[in-house]
């Protein structure tokens, strides 16, 4: 390549007479070339389709990606739970995850291994081998989606590495079992001063904390007086506590009180649910997974839809959107409006909705109304 554009200069300088086509052929070999380092400087990316409809989203992201142009290599992994024998190794996965420093993820099924003494689901464990503390999940209202509540926009900022998500349970006599819900003073810190500093980079006024110290005096005591410690050091950020069942009720009623929310690892899960519900369900809301080294995107509200696998019929609104955050995070930002434009206008059009949202379309004519929109 680098010998045929080298011909093109020596040509440009000793056939000027027929610059005019020479112009075109050198112009030709740029683009070439322009190509080329486009394709060689390609951001890898870890793809892990999940179970349920996963694969079928994924479909869409990379068609989607595609018809965009977007420079974007995937990696792709399978990994499972309820299928181990086709599930890649762990360790596999988590070095590629942390090799690439970002990864588009489909929900992972979690099995009842309550008779067979694994305690620690495929989440979880990825999560410590990744040490993914920080579950970030943006509820927003959508163009043409409409809902109880309109211009619903909260983010719930979820700790989902300790909690009562520790899987320490025993059965300390027959009929009794014990299960441990650790907090540490580290962690809850931790998840605090990423709220505020979310809070802060992202222009929000007001971080709420959700607890339930009322009743678990030691432990949401300590997630309690650990955000309000942190607190302290934003003094332009207003900050308010909640319990958490009041919280549930808030949400449903007035979601615009809302902000930014810190929640420990339980809570945060069903409050994510729970939230998506009010901007249009599990189909429509993006979340990722943080890191002090990498980023998972998946989406907000965890549901494999199972029931409805190689039916065609499960939105892709919500990962599609997991690709417009993934993308927004490597500097990608132009393909990431782009996409996200494409969405917003198939949305606000409401001819080709999926059965979530009310129509009938199914995951592939959804898909290429937005691949249309881009054009």
């Amino acid at each position: 390549m680098a010998l045929l554009v080298r011909n093109v200069h020596k040509i440009l300088s000793q056939a000027s007479q027929k610059g005019t086509v020479v112009r075109a052929l050198h112009a030709s070999i740029v683009r070439q070339q322009d190509a080329e380092v486009e394709q060689s400087e390609k951001i890898k990316c870890t793809l892990i389709p999940g179970d349920g409809v996963g694969p079928e989203l994924v479909v869409s992201v990379t068609n989607v990606f595609k018809a965009a142009n977007v420079p974007v290599e995937f990696e792709p992994y399978f990994l499972s739970e309820v299928n181990p024998t086709l599930s890649a190794p762990l360790e596999q996965v988590s070095n590629s995850i942390a090799r690439n420093q970002v990864c588009l993820k489909g929900i992972l099924a979690t099995p009842d291994h309550s008779h067979t003494g694994e305690l620690q689901t495929l989440n979880m464990k990825l999560r410590r081998s990744l040490d993914l503390y920080s579950n970030v999940v943006h509820v927003k209202s959508l163009p043409g989606i409409k809902s109880r509540h309109q211009n619903v926009d909260c983010i719930i900022i979820r700790e989902q590495t300790e909690g009562e998500y520790s899987a320490l349970e025993h059965e300390s006599v027959k009929g009794v079992i014990e299960c441990l819900k650790i907090v540490t003073a580290v962690k809850s810190q931790r998840i605090a001063k990423f709220a505020f500093d979310y809070a802060v980079k992202n222009k929000r006024k007001k971080v709420t904390c959700v607890h339930k110290a009322n009743i678990m005096k030691l432990g949401d005591g300590l997630f309690l007086r650990s955000c309000q410690e942190i607190a302290k050091l934003y003094p332009r950020i207003q900050f308010e506590t909640m319990i958490v069942d009041n919280c549930t009720m808030q949400m449903v009623s007035n979601p615009h009180q809302f902000d930014v929310m810190v929640l420990p690892n339980l809570y945060g899960n069903i409050v994510d649910n729970l939230a998506s519900g009010l901007v249009g369900g599990a189909g429509v809301v993006a979340g990722a997974s943080y890191s002090p080294e990498c980023v998972v995107f998946e989406p907000g509200a965890r549901h494999t839809y199972s029931e409805a696998v190689g039916k065609n019929v499960a939105n892709p609104t919500a990962m599609l959107l997991c690709g417009v955050k993934l993308l927004n995070h490597v500097n990608l930002g132009k393909y990431a409006e782009r996409i996200r434009d494409a969405l917003n206008r198939v949305l606000n059009d409401g001819k080709v909705r999926t059965k979530d949202l009310g129509g009938q379309s199914s995951t592939t004519e959804f898909t290429a109304a937005v691949i249309s929109c881009l054009r």
